[in-house]
């Protein structure tokens, strides 16, 4: 059987793919210049003239397990017997 007899449906699986990488495209360059660049103008101008807190990155880092409130890290300082990797005691294990 000859590939270039497949060559209608290739055209057509082409013509879908363009249609929807197109679409996907338009998207895109609407929610660049319609929503992500005025957001950007005004925050950063609200920031500028002193209308917001100046930003801060320690608010939106993520905060590692000791940091946090309220958080005992168990693990940590394990206590008895028992089949810890990295234990030094006697009985075996690893």
């Amino acid at each position: 059987m000859i590939l270039s007899s497949f060559f209608p449906f290739y055209q057509f699986l082409w013509t879908v793919y363009f249609v929807i990488m197109f679409l996907i495209g338009f998207w895109c360059i609407f929610m660049f210049f319609g929503y992500v660049i005025p957001i950007w103008l005004t925050s950063g101008l609200r920031e500028y003239f002193g209308k917001t807190a100046p930003f801060d990155p320690e608010q939106v880092r993520r905060k590692t397990l000791i940091e946090q409130e309220g958080v005992e890290v168990v693990y940590s300082n394990p206590k008895g017997r028992g089949p810890f990797v990295h234990s030094h005691d006697s009985h075996g294990h690893h």
